[in-house]
């Protein structure tokens, strides 16, 4: 049974969470390796270096928009290609542990599910989105 009363500050803490995730991800692209050194990074894995400019955006972007808590389902719903990405041209074949040289797959798999949980969660508390999104279904009595 869900509690009505702390399931939406557990939805609006995951989605910070997540946010938060979103800006160190993005930060590190942009301040540590560059956008130009990601963008290289992308074309050395024989993907666009274009769509490594559009992830830095969307990182940053998609995390506005989860703290600002708009759009909350649609947003975890097109994030999860960013990390679906990661799993599959980055960290899948370096194993399962993030601690194996090169970060193994584990940890974007669960970033990834987090992103779902929170689709299904919907906003959560303090959240700028009108109506009834961030309201959760009551439960019939009979």
């Amino acid at each position: 049974m869900i509690d009505d009363k702390t399931a939406p500050y557990a939805a609006f803490t995951l989605r910070i969470s997540l946010a938060i995730l979103f800006l160190a991800h993005a930060g590190l692209k942009f301040f540590v390796f560059t956008p130009a050194g990601t963008a290289g990074f992308f074309q050395s894995l024989g993907l666009p270096s274009a769509l490594a400019y559009a992830t830095i955006g969307a990182e940053v972007l998609g995390a506005a928009l989860l703290i600002a808590g708009l759009y909350v389902r649609y947003v975890s719903i097109a994030l999860l290609p960013i990390l679906l990405g990661a799993i599959f041209f980055v960290h899948g074949q370096n194993g399962w542990l993030f601690s194996n040289e090169n970060g193994g797959w584990e940890f974007p798999a669960f970033w990834a599910v987090a992103l779902i949980v929170q689709a299904l969660l919907g906003n959560g508390a303090f959240a700028l989105a009108l109506g009834t999104e961030n309201q959760l279904p009551r439960q019939q009595t009979a």
